[in-house]
């Protein structure tokens, strides 16, 4: 099965995707934006094995060029290699309509207030509004973005309002509390373009290094 060599993902032999040659070699990519990058980049992209971490501020994150993924992300950490409290990380999107129906298909999560116009229009909103599991994970998208592997222990969640399909988001994460064994505590929070949050919380991460 070829393997787009952008991000690394399998592409389905009987998918129909934008292909490139290179050297006399066939490449295949998951979406028009993969094929893109590699353009930009061939030799990079063969000669480099797998996989191609993003990085920034001189730190080297555990996030891959997936070409289908849309987003941008920033970092305020005063040391790469020590995590301290008053790290943060953030990161924003667009939440699309093609989001919502993307994550009630993963989900089965099919309530008709995420997808249907006409029934949306009766409910306490007016219209459709996004799912609130949806709005969360971009915590999680910002959490990737930390130097190291970050894995959840523990997250609460305090929905203060909904989201409209269409409104550009901004997940921001803080340490405020370093605990042992390479485990912190932070705020979490989203907010729309006003400023306004929609999301707030805190969690409990483990960071690993990332594997050699």
């Amino acid at each position: 099965m070829p393997v787009d060599p952008v991000c690394g993902m399998e592409i389905p032999p009987d998918a129909v995707e934008p292909t490139t040659e290179y050297e006399g070699e066939s490449f295949y990519f998951c979406s028009t934006d993969c094929l893109e990058l590699f353009e930009g980049a061939p030799k990079k992209y063969v000669e480099t094995p797998h996989p191609h971490l993003v990085e920034a501020s001189g730190a080297v994150l555990p996030r891959l060029p997936y070409g289908r993924a849309k987003g941008e992300f920033d970092i305020d950490i005063e040391d790469s290699t020590s995590l301290q409290e008053g790290d943060g990380v953030s990161f924003s999107k667009v939440i699309t309509d093609d989001d919502v129906r993307k994550f009630a298909e993963a989900t089965s999560d099919t309530n008709d207030l995420h997808l249907n116009d006409a029934f949306a229009e009766e409910t306490r909103f007016g219209h459709r509004i996004v799912h609130g599991t949806l709005l969360s994970g971009l915590i999680s998208a910002a959490l990737a973005c930390f130097p190291g592997l970050t894995i959840y222990i523990s997250q609460n969640l305090g929905f203060r309002r909904p989201v409209d399909i269409g409104e550009s988001l901004t997940a921001r994460c803080k340490i405020v509390d370093e605990l042992e064994d390479e485990r912190y505590r932070l705020t979490t929070r989203i907010e729309n373009d006003a400023g306004e949050i929609v999301l707030n919380g805190t969690a409990t991460v483990l960071i690993d290094p990332l594997p050699e």
